[in-house]
């Protein structure tokens, strides 16, 4: 899934538009509620070094929240791994590149969205 597959998704569903909140990380885009402007996903390019892997490559990744009793499990999942930048007992970070199905990503998208309300 592609980050503006990830956007589609959000626009058409929960009516959600990615904002920018860094200058100086362009392609950093933050999902929030539309009334209370908490986050339910983030999505960034970031080396792949930065989630343990052996490569310095750029990656799309999306982290989002989870129930902490899925998260143990989803990481051992291949392609979700320890959440980058986030709370890492309620977040966890998926590499676009490695998690094919859309499905998946997006019921974890509709859980963070459900949790963070």
């Amino acid at each position: 899934m592609k980050r503006e597959d990830i956007f589609d998704f959000v626009s058409e569903r929960y009516d959600v538009k990615p904002d920018y909140p860094w200058k100086d990380n362009t392609n950093y885009a933050v999902l929030r509620h539309s009334d209370s402007k908490k986050w339910f996903a983030l999505v960034m390019d970031i080396t792949a070094d930065k989630l343990g892997l052996n490569s310095d490559d750029e990656i799309d990744v999306l982290n989002v929240k989870v129930r902490k009793e899925f998260v143990g499990p989803l990481r051992e999942k291949k392609g979700i791994y320890r959440a980058y930048h986030m709370d890492k007992n309620n977040w966890v970070t998926i590499n676009l590149n490695e998690v094919k199905k859309t499905e998946e990503i997006q019921d974890l998208i509709a859980e963070s969205y459900e949790l963070t309300v």
